[in-house]
C-alpha cells in the first residue's frame, strides 16, 4: 500500500544522512514520504543517544509524537537510530506507545519495518551494526547548494569518555568508486557546498587496503563541480603531511578545519584514551597556520572530565588564550554508562563542570569577538542563504562558518541575489557574534 510516511531526524549530520537514506528506501517503495507526522501513516524517528541532552530531547520527541498518537493524528510510531540501540529494553518497558524500532544496524529494513507495523506487528530489527550498508540512495534534505558526503561509518578510537563505537560499531570506510559517483550526482543537481563528514574523515581508506587515503579522496572530489569542500572532523593525530599539502593546495578545500582536541592537559588527554599531546597539538596547529595562514580552526572541548582539577582545567584556559582558536563547541562531561570514563575516580561534580563549560565559553566568545573585529574592511566571499524580510538584508556564510554550527553574515545588495550563489561582501560590522556588510 501507498501509505504516508513522515521522518523526523535528531543529532548530527550523520545520522541525517541515514534519514536521507531511508526516506529514499521509502519513496522508492511507492510511499508518500512527508516532514510533517500530523495525518501519517507512521512516522519514523531517528534518534541521537550519545549524551544526556541528546536523550532528552529524542524521549521529549517520541513524546511528543506519542500524544498526536492519542490524539488519533497519527498512526503508529517507529523509533530508529542510537537511542533505540543503546536503550532498546528500556524503550520497550517504558514507551509503551512506541511500536517499533530500528537500531543503528537496519536503517535499510525501514520498508519491512513499515509494512509489518501498519499490519499490527510490533518490528524489532537490530541488524550488525558493524556492516550496516552505506552506498544506497539518499533523499537530499538540505538546501540546494548545501549537501553532506559521509565517507565512513562507526569509530574504532575508543575514547573513553564516548559511546559511538558500542552504537555505531567499528570503523568501516566506503569505496572510493562509490563515494565519487556519489559526489557526480550531487554535483549535477546543483550542489555547490559539499561537506565531507565521518566520525574521523582522517582515518578513511585505512581499513580498505586498497591504497584510499583522505589525501586522495579529496584530489578526486576537486575534480568535480564544487565550489566550497568543507572537512568535519580531523582527528589531530592522524593529518599527515600529505593532507596538508593538498588541503593547501586545493582551492576548493576551504581552509576551515575542525579538529577536535577535547582538551589541553596531557594527564587529561592521557585518561580520555587520546593519541595526542599538547605539544603535538600545538606544533599542529603550528604547521597548518603556516601552510595556510589564513586558516579557521574549530575544536571540541569537555570539561569537567573525571581528574580535572583547577590545574588542570587553568592550563586549557591558557592554551585557548595562546591558541586564539575561532571556533570551538565546549561539552560538559557527561558519565555515559558503558564508557570508561564513567567509572573513573575523581568524578567532578556536574555544577562545577558546568561552570568551567561557561567560562570556556565566555572565554572563548572574546576571542572570536575580536576575530570578527580583525575582519571589518575585508572583503569575504558569502554563499547566500536566503532573504531575511524581518531583518530586512540577506543571510549568508563565509568559509569560516560552517551550516547550522557558526555565525551567519547579514548583508544588503543593490540587486537581487539568489540563494545559493556567492557574492562578494565588504565587512563593515559585527552584530551579536555575526558579521555585517554590503555587497561590493
Amino acid at each position: 500500500m501507498g501509505y504516508k510516511v513522515a521522518f523526523q531526524s535528531l543529532g548530527c549530520a550523520k545520522n541525517l544522512v541515514n534519514t536521507e537514506q531511508m526516506m529514499a528506501l521509502c519513496r522508492d517503495a511507492g510511499y508518500t514520504v512527508t516532514g510533517d507526522p500530523e495525518g501519517a501513516d507512521v512516522a519514523v524517528l531517528n534518534t541521537c543517544g550519545f549524551i544526556e541532552s541528546a536523550k532528552s530531547e529524542a524521549i521529549d520527541a517520541i513524546l511528543e509524537l506519542a500524544a498526536l498518537k492519542q490524539a488519533g493524528k497519527l498512526n503508529k510510531l517507529l523509533v530508529a537510530g542510537c537511542l533505540s540501540q543503546r536503550y532498546r529494553e528500556e524503550i520497550k518497558a517504558e514507551l509503551p506507545e512506541v511500536d517499533g524500532m530500528l537500531g543503528t544496524g537496519s536503517y535499510t529494513d525501514v520498508v519491512s519495518a513499515v509494512e509489518e507495523v501498519m499490519a499490527g506487528a510490533r518490528p524489532e530489527r537490530f541488524g550488525d551494526i558493524h556492516r550496516t550498508y552505506e552506498d544506497g540512495g539518499r533523499w537530499v534534505t538540505t538546501p540546494p547548494w548545501t549537501a553532506y558526503l559521509k565517507i565512513a561509518e562507526g569509530c574504532s578510537n575508543g575514547c573513553a569518555f564516548c559511546v559511538i563505537p558500542k552504537l555505531r560499531g567499528r570503523y568501516r570506510s566506503r569505496s572510493m568508486e562509490a563515494l565519487l559517483s556519489e559526489a557526480e550526482g550531487l554535483a549535477r543537481r546543483g550542489v555547490k557546498e559539499l561537506i565531507v563528514i565521518a566520525q574521523d574523515i582522517t582515518r578513511y581508506g585505512q581499513d580498505l587496503g586498497d591504497g584510499a587515503t583522505l589525501a586522495k579522496l579529496l584530489t578526486e572530489l576537486c575534480r568535480l563541480d564544487f565550489h566550497w569542500i568543507r572537512l568535519h572532523y580531523l582527528y589531530p593525530e592522524a593529518v599527515t603531511d600529505e593532507l596538508i599539502e593538498v588541503i593547501a593546495r586545493e582551492k576548493k578545500i576551504i581552509h576551515y578545519l575542525d579538529i577536535p582536541i577535547q582538551h589541553a592537559n596531557d594527564g587529561i588527554l592521557k585518561a580520555m584514551r587520546r593519541r595526542s599531546t599538547k605539544a603535538e597539538i600545538e606544533a599542529l596547529f603550528a604547521k597548518l597556520r603556516a601552510a595556510m595562514p589564513d586558516v579557521v580552526l574549530r575544536t571540541s572541548l569537555i570539561c569537567g572530565l573525571p581528574g580535572e582539577g583547577e590545574a588542570e582545567f587553568e592550563e586549557l584556559c591558557d592554551f585557548l588564550r595562546e591558541q586564539k582558536l575561532q571556533r570551538a563547541g565546549v561539552f560538559q562531561f557527561s558519565p555515559e554508562e558503558g564508557t570508561l570514563a564513567a567509572a573513573m575516580e575523581g568524578q567532578v561534580e556536574p555544577d562545577v563542570a558546568a561552570r568551567r563549560v561557561e567560562l570556556v565559553v565566555d572565554l572563548q566568545s572574546r576571542i572570536m569577538d575580536r576575530c570578527n573585529e580583525d575582519r571589518l574592511g575585508t572583503c569575504m566571499e558569502v554563499l547566500c542563504e536566503g532573504f531575511d524580510a524581518g531583518g530586512g538584508c540577506y543571510v549568508g556564510r563565509t568559509y569560516a562558518d560552517s551550516a547550522d554550527i557558526d555565525g551567519r553574515v547579514q548583508f544588503t545588495a543593490a540587486g537581487l541575489v539568489p540563494a545559493g550563489e556567492f557574492v562578494n561582501v565588504r565587512i563593515t560590522g559585527v552584530s551579536d557574534g555575526d558579521l555585517t556588510g554590503e555587497v561590493e
